[in-house]
């Protein structure tokens, strides 16, 4: 098995979708006409019946269009990329010509990575919007240049992901220290801890809650048994740490 095919197999059973339901799917995208397309549907007929190379005189005999159309269809189908003429050998060694509708498969994969590349893309944006509407909706006002600077570098240059940042704002506002320099200290910890997603970073923080709770827990005395008290510890992120 080649690359290509390797890759193409791949790619439909991460997917679960044969490549040539997506061909109906998309062919149109692609600007291939609807006889065109019936061409390329008999090919692979013949294919699944072992024969890779039908003349033209043979896809004649199944479809109704007259043979000198067939002839330029197919031309334009191999002009155009979709289709390609490949040598390959026998188990005797003889060698032979056939038809490949691998460049088509490949072009629909790409349109559809494409597709859903774009469609991250947007959804990525919404996602970033989201956050500083989110910061300034917690806090309670506009937002400073510096804050919406410090937020556009989290997102850019640290690379952090807009649901790791709400994870960090969520843990300032638990904490009652909500500022842009506490929850930059708290993403700068995840960071060197490799934490990179919010089930990771509520893990740590609760970790950390149930150490503190423990070892802060002092010897009993009947006073303090008349006043219990339910405080929850806090990670405090702008101590300097080793």
């Amino acid at each position: 098995m080649n690359a290509n095919s390797h890759r193409l197999r791949t790619w439909t059973e991460q997917r679960m979708i044969p490549i040539p339901q997506l061909f109906f799917q998309f062919y149109k995208e692609l600007n291939i006409e609807d006889e065109e397309a019936l061409i390329v549907m008999h090919l692979l007929a013949f294919h699944m019946e072992g024969y890779d190379f039908p003349t033209p005189n043979d896809l004649k005999n199944r479809l109704t269009m007259p043979e000198n159309e067939l002839t330029s269809r197919l031309q334009r189908l191999m002009q155009k990329g979709f289709l390609e003429i490949t040598r390959d050998v026998d188990t005797s060694g003889k060698l032979y010509e056939k038809y490949s509708v691998y460049p088509l498969w490949e072009r629909i994969v790409q349109m559809i990575e494409m597709k859903e590349q774009q469609k991250s893309a947007t959804t990525l944006q919404q996602e970033e919007g989201e956050i500083f509407r989110l910061f300034e909706e917690e806090m309670g006002r506009l937002l400073s240049p510096l804050e919406l600077e410090k937020i556009g570098c989290w997102l850019d240059e640290d690379n952090h992901t807009p649901i790791l940042i709400k994870e960090a704002l969520k843990e300032a506002v638990f904490a009652g220290k909500l500022s842009i320099r506490y929850i930059d200290r708290i993403l700068l910890e995840w960071k060197k801890k490799n934490i990179t997603t919010p089930q990771a970073a509520q893990k740590q923080s609760e970790q950390f809650r149930e150490k503190q709770t423990f070892s802060r827990t002092p010897a009993r005395t009947v006073q303090q048994d008349a006043q219990p008290t339910n405080k929850v510890p806090f990670y405090n992120w702008l101590e300097e740490r080793e």
